[in-house]
């Protein structure tokens, strides 16, 4: 007889790292690193996990009011369990913790399914395209102190020595500060590797195009977040106005989301984060919408080693587009700041080895959490 897959408990962990030497986006500061991840226990004792973009505390209410409604139900019914929690809670929640919380949840039945049929996630979701992925390096944020074109061309210049083909830094912090850093990367960094930027949504659509188009001579990849997510006709005005390629994507929610902005053509690039959009199926439902609209698809990645986890497990699966015999790879984004538990949480972290990342190919996200780690890092009592 098979093991039950029935859902014993939800449980979440919410993991705190204190840092040293703060840095900053273009509207926060990080102080620390925070994470919350989901484990889905069966009836057996296996454990599904997934994680939540965003704040951990909230999420963790929001999967706390979300868990009666699991207990008792068969894990593999994920698809039916989506739609029943996104139901119950639509009114208030179609996009934002609500969603993310989802995400955390159905990222770990979906491992839960994995461990279940001993495959990994990508052969259930289909079959992999690929095997391995080249990543490209985040970090650069602005430090509280320092000659910050300085620091970011010894910053990014280790990314290129490491073997990262590609990095990104952070701007929207004004655009004379900003073009002199990204003018500073560049020469550092040398005429062929990628380079993109990232305003975190820190401009508006006026000083988006200026950038743009002075930074263009730099040849970016792409203009990442120029304005706030809300406001799509500044997206528009964007992508007109200037000639770098536009990316967004990180704060929209569900097929709904995105459903707008592809019918708009308001973006170049794509970037659902799976932590946070809805969770696997919900991304790939994405991904085969932006498939048909002619879009390219680069997933937004931030946390811990099950979100690279179940980042890679979807990489694998995303189809070339267009499809030829030296087809376009896509992207892993592969954060480079201070983060202790990021790997500290997986018996065998994720590691890139010159600029590139392997598919796990266990079963589920291809995982097992390091389970001391997880008390190591536990989040202090609110």
């Amino acid at each position: 007889m098979a093991a039950s897959t029935r859902i014993a408990d939800v449980r979440t962990h919410l993991l705190e790292h204190r840092l040293h030497d703060f840095f900053e986006s273009s509207f926060s500061r990080f102080e620390a690193r925070h994470a919350c991840l989901v484990e889905v226990v069966a009836e057996d004792g296996t454990s599904g996990w997934g994680e939540c973009l965003g704040p951990m505390r909230l999420n963790a209410a929001v999967v706390a009011a979300m868990r009666p409604l699991l207990l008792g139900q068969d894990a593999l019914d994920h698809e039916r369990l989506w739609l029943h929690l996104y139901s119950q809670f639509r009114d208030q929640g179609q996009r934002g913790l609500v969603v993310t919380a989802l995400s955390g949840i159905e990222i770990a039945l979906w491992d839960l399914k994995g461990k279940r049929f001993e495959a990994p996630v990508h052969q259930l979701l289909g079959g992999a395209f690929r095997k391995e992925v080249p990543a490209y390096a985040t970090g650069a944020f602005r430090r509280m102190s320092g000659d910050r074109p300085a620091y970011l061309a010894e910053e990014t210049a280790g990314y290129v020595r490491e073997g990262f083909s590609a990095v990104k830094i952070k701007i929207g912090y004004g655009v004379e500060e900003d073009l002199a850093a990204i003018r500073a990367v560049r020469e550092a960094i040398g005429p062929k590797a990628g380079f993109m930027i990232d305003a975190n949504h820190g401009y508006d659509a006026l000083e988006a195009v200026a950038l743009g188009r002075a930074a263009a001579a730099c040849d970016i990849g792409w203009f990442e977040e120029p304005v706030v997510p809300e406001d799509l006709e500044g997206y528009r005005a964007v992508r007109a106005g200037q000639p770098i390629p536009v990316a967004g994507g990180e704060t929209w929610f569900t097929r709904w989301g995105f459903r707008d902005v592809m019918t708009s053509r308001l973006v170049d690039i794509l970037q659902p984060d799976v932590c946070g959009v809805g969770g696997l199926s919900e991304a790939c439902r994405i991904a085969g919408m932006a498939s048909a609209f002619g879009l390219r698809l680069v997933p937004h990645v931030w946390g811990t080693g099950v979100a690279l986890a179940a980042a890679l497990q979807y990489l694998a699966v995303l189809p070339p587009v267009p499809p030829r015999h030296e087809s376009r790879e896509p992207l892993l984004e592969f954060d480079r700041t201070d983060n202790p538990f990021r790997q500290a949480v997986l018996t065998a972290p994720i590691e890139h080895r010159e600029g590139r990342v392997a598919v796990p190919e266990g079963p589920g996200l291809g995982i097992e959490v390091e389970r001391a780690a997880l008390e190591r890092f536990k989040a202090r009592e609110a």
